[in-house]
């Protein structure tokens, strides 16, 4: 692993204990210019590895609580007349942050849901004829809450399709929850230092793209891809994008690693985070989402055994 992102996991893991996985997917995402989203239960470290993310990258960070009376503009701004001037003046929302958080994402309006898409996709906002470019970089971190749970509103294949990874932090184990117990309380909210600057950011994600993919690696994407589309195990197959957004990561982890060429176990330790909100069961028992990529990888290595 990079010295750098090496440093980056372990400082973050003083917070988010025992989940270096997870945490190095996160960075992953990030310096692949990806739309990360975290779906977990309450309380399990969402909130706290979406600041230490920014804290480590050394970016501005703002967090929108998505609620159900979220109207648009009050993410993404407003025009105010100024007397003075005689002129509307545009008064930006929390959206332009270069880290957002949009916590709770699945508890907003359908509408507000589709008005963060754009801004997502396009890097700007649309506001009475004008266009405001956001800043760069510009990651937004969707937190959601399970479906079962009261007030969601599930968000739609076409926005979730927009977040490069889907991750789940999970519950810890014994031994990192008993740590993170005995942990001091000051040391619980602690700041973290700038790990990656801009300048080392603009590196690594340069290198991001520069990564070699063989004809072998891209075979095995596309026996990957083409499962999910001709298998009867899956109501939505990956799409064009989906294989796109798969090679990206894949590229991302390999910088982590200090690697410039990709191996088939780069896209193994991707698959789950960038293919699992994007695959649906088509069984009536519902495989999870997790359990079908992994269900992927099993029958495309089986054939090509």
């Amino acid at each position: 692993m990079q010295p750098q992102i090496q440093q980056a996991v372990k400082q973050i893991g003083q917070l988010i204990i025992g989940k270096q996985q997870e945490i190095r997917l996160a960075l992953s995402c990030m310096l692949a210019g990806g739309h990360l989203l975290i779906e977990d239960l309450p309380g399990m470290g969402k909130t706290t590895l979406s600041h230490a993310l920014a804290q480590i990258f050394g970016l501005d960070f703002s967090r929108i609580q998505f609620t159900s009376d979220l109207l648009p503009a009050d993410m993404l701004g407003v025009n105010i007349f100024d007397n003075q001037q005689q002129s509307f003046q545009f008064h930006p929302g929390p959206i332009f942050s270069q880290v957002v958080l949009a916590d709770e994402i699945n508890r907003a309006s359908p509408k507000t849901q589709s008005a963060l898409l754009e801004a997502m996709e396009e890097r700007q906002v649309s506001l009475d004829g004008q266009t405001h470019t956001l800043p760069s970089p510009f990651f937004v971190i969707g937190t959601q809450n399970p479906l079962h749970q009261a007030g969601t509103y599930p968000l739609p294949e076409s926005q979730l399709d927009r977040f490069l990874m889907r991750i789940q932090l999970g519950y810890p184990n014994w031994q990192a929850e008993k740590a993170m117990l005995q942990q001091p309380h000051h040391e619980r909210g602690q700041t973290l230092p700038t790990m990656i600057d801009n300048m080392l950011r603009a590196s690594l994600q340069k290198q991001v793209h520069d990564v070699h993919a063989s004809d072998a690696i891209l075979d095995y994407i596309l026996r990957l891809v083409t499962f999910s589309r001709e298998s009867e195990l899956f109501a939505n197959a990956l799409s064009p994008r989906a294989s796109k957004a798969l090679l990206l990561a894949a590229r991302a982890w390999a910088v982590t690693d200090d690697r410039d060429y990709l191996i088939p176990e780069d896209i193994q330790a991707v698959l789950p985070a960038v293919a699992e909100h994007r695959l649906r069961s088509s069984q009536a028992d519902g495989l999870g989402a997790a359990s079908l990529s992994h269900k992927l990888m099993e029958c495309v290595d089986t054939m090509a055994a």
